[in-house]
């Protein structure tokens, strides 16, 4: 059964909600240790000084940070308690804004939030003020002495989601990024009206479970034959790479490649966080 994490209160007005928060992701990737061939031991490391050569015990690391090239100002832990966020064990709600404003880049990890003892009620009224609204609460949330600027936001039919998330200054300018046009490219209504032809056909309804990490199941399979002692043969195929055409030649080849399928059909009622918790950007 899952842990909570974190455990407090949300506040939003004069309500207070006492609420629960549990990670709502875990990652799947296959984990590999380095082990010496030979012997078939794991390798470990040393703390090893890197002017002297030598071994350094545990109780002789300190920490440093670099403020010049290989210059560094050695800090100790108990100078850093004075800054460590106030443990308040409760998630101010500041503002409730659209969820389409926010940029899904500034998202970093998703949690659940259940209601504690006696907040049943006020839980399930956030929820339904937010879900009726398309709002999202955001605050600060002080989670493992580390403060984090957060968004609540309904999900499925009756949760709640708490989002952690980057501070602005955390996120790279994209202008920043090498070849990234100054404007966008000016396009012929033949090219668009195509690439917009492909899109539509390729359109269906959001499925997670269509999806899967067929590198992991691969890898996975492949390890668990090896381990029974099986001789497994790796078959390597050449994929054949198209030849290079121009633009709308392609858009033209792809459309034909997808034959008749239709759009997806879109319904005329509002976008709703019900289903996963996305809801579409309205337009400007």
């Amino acid at each position: 059964m899952p842990r909570p994490v974190w455990s407090g209160s949300i506040s939003f007005g004069l309500v207070s909600v006492p609420v629960k928060l549990f990670s709502a992701v875990k990652s799947k990737d296959v984990a590999f240790h380095q082990i010496d061939e030979a012997s078939g031991s794991r390798i470990k490391y040393k703390r090893v000084s890197e002017k002297t050569g030598r071994e350094v015990p545990f109780e002789r690391i300190a920490k440093g940070y670099e403020v010049d090239d290989g210059e560094y100002v050695v800090i100790d832990p108990k100078e850093l308690e004075q800054f460590v966020p106030e443990a308040t064990k409760r998630i101010d709600i500041t503002d409730f804004v659209d969820l389409a404003e926010i940029d899904p880049i500034h998202y970093q990890h998703t949690y659940f939030l259940a209601p504690d003892k006696g907040g049943d009620k006020a839980y399930g009224l956030l929820f339904k003020a937010m879900d009726d609204e398309d709002k999202i609460g955001v605050g600060r949330v002080v989670i493992r002495n580390k403060e984090y600027l957060a968004a609540i936001r309904p999900y499925g039919k009756r949760g709640l989601a708490l989002e952690t998330m980057y501070f602005p200054d955390e996120v790279v300018d994209i202008d920043t990024i090498p070849g990234v046009p100054d404007r966008a490219a000016r396009v012929g209504e033949k090219e668009l009206k195509m690439a917009r032809q492909l899109v539509g056909s390729l359109s269906s309804e959001w499925d997670p479970d269509r999806y899967h990490d067929t590198y992991r199941e691969e890898v996975l399979g492949y390890i668990k034959k090896k381990a029974k002692g099986k001789t497994v043969e790796i078959e390597h195929e050449e994929k054949e790479r198209p030849a290079v055409v121009d633009l709308m030649e392609a858009l033209r080849a792809s459309v034909e490649g997808t034959g008749k399928k239709k759009p997806a059909s879109r319904t005329k009622s509002r976008p709703r966080s019900r289903a996963n918790g996305a809801r579409k950007r309205k337009s400007a």
